[in-house]
C-alpha cells in the first residue's frame, strides 16, 4: 500500500468519525429501509388553564320559564347555588333574561356548551360564562325574595280620591274646561253637527277661620 493510499484513507476514515459525532442516533429505522430519521422536537404544552367561573348568563328566555321552571330544568346538571330572574320593577314581568350560578365550574361550563343556541319554546337560549372579575357585586341581591309587583290600581284609585285643597281642585276643573274645549273644536273642524253636554265646575270657598272669643283680644 503506497504512502498516498494509506493518506488518503486515513482522511477518509477521519471524515467519517467527525460526521458520526456531529450527526445524532435516529429514534427509528423505516420499515422499507433506508437511512433512519429523527423525530422532529414537540414543543411542551402548558397546561390548559383551569375555568374558575360558575355563573351563567342567560338569554332570550321565554315567558312561563320562570324561577320554579329554571330551577327544575337546570337543576339536572348540577347543584344550584343561585338562581336569579331579571323583573321590571313597575309590573314584575319578566325581562327575558337572568342568571344561574352553579356549585361547580365544571357544571357551568358544561351548561355553557351544551345550553348556548338551544331552542327552547320558539327562543334561542344565549348562555355565557361570566368570568369572576366580571361579576358585580349586587348582582345577587335579593335573590331569595320573590318580587311582588305594585297595585297600580289601587295607588291611582288614592290618588283620584285623595283630598284636595282649593287650589289643587280650581286647576282641575280648569283642566278638564280645556280639554273639553279642544274637544269641540275638532268636532266642529271636522263637520260633526254634535252638542256637547256642558261641564259645570264648581269651585267651594275656602272656609274661613272662626275666631273665638278668647282670639278677639
Amino acid at each position: 500500500m503506497g504512502a498516498k493510499t494509506k493518506k488518503a484513507l486515513a482522511k477518509k476514515l477521519k471524515k467519517n468519525s467527525s460526521h458520526s459525532r456531529r450527526t445524532e442516533a435516529p429514534d427509528f429505522l423505516p420499515l422499507e429501509g433506508g437511512p433512519g430519521r429523527k423525530l422532529p422536537k414537540q414543543e411542551e404544552r402548558e397546561e390548559p388553564i383551569k375555568e374558575t367561573a360558575t355563573v351563567l348568563y342567560i338569554g332570550r328566555i321565554p315567558h312561563g320559564f320562570y324561577e320554579d321552571q329554571m330551577q327544575g330544568f337546570f337543576k339536572q346538571f348540577g347543584t344550584i347555588k343561585r338562581l336569579r330572574l331579571a323583573r321590571s320593577k313597575k309590573t314584575g314581568k319578566s325581562k327575558h333574561y337572568g342568571f344561574v350560578e352553579f356549585e361547580s365550574p365544571e357544571v357551568a361550563k358544561v351548561v355553557a356548551d351544551c345550553m348556548h343556541n338551544y331552542l327552547l319554546f320558539e327562543h334561542i337560549l344565549q348562555v355565557y360564562l361570566i368570568p369572576p372579575e366580571r361579576v358585580h357585586p349586587k348582582l345577587w341581591y335579593g335573590v331569595n325574595r320573590r318580587y311582588k309587583p305594585l297595585d297600580w290600581v289601587q295607588i291611582e284609585r288614592k290618588q283620584h280620591n285623595k283630598d284636595r285643597t282649593v287650589d289643587e281642585h280650581r286647576r282641575m276643573v280648569q283642566g278638564i274646561l280645556k280639554r273639553d274645549q279642544r274637544r269641540r273644536k275638532k268636532l266642529e273642524a271636522a263637520g260633526i253637527d254634535y252638542e256637547c253636554p256642558e261641564i259645570v265646575g264648581s269651585i267651594q270657598p275656602a272656609p274661613k277661620k272662626i275666631k273665638f272669643n278668647d282670639e278677639e283680644d
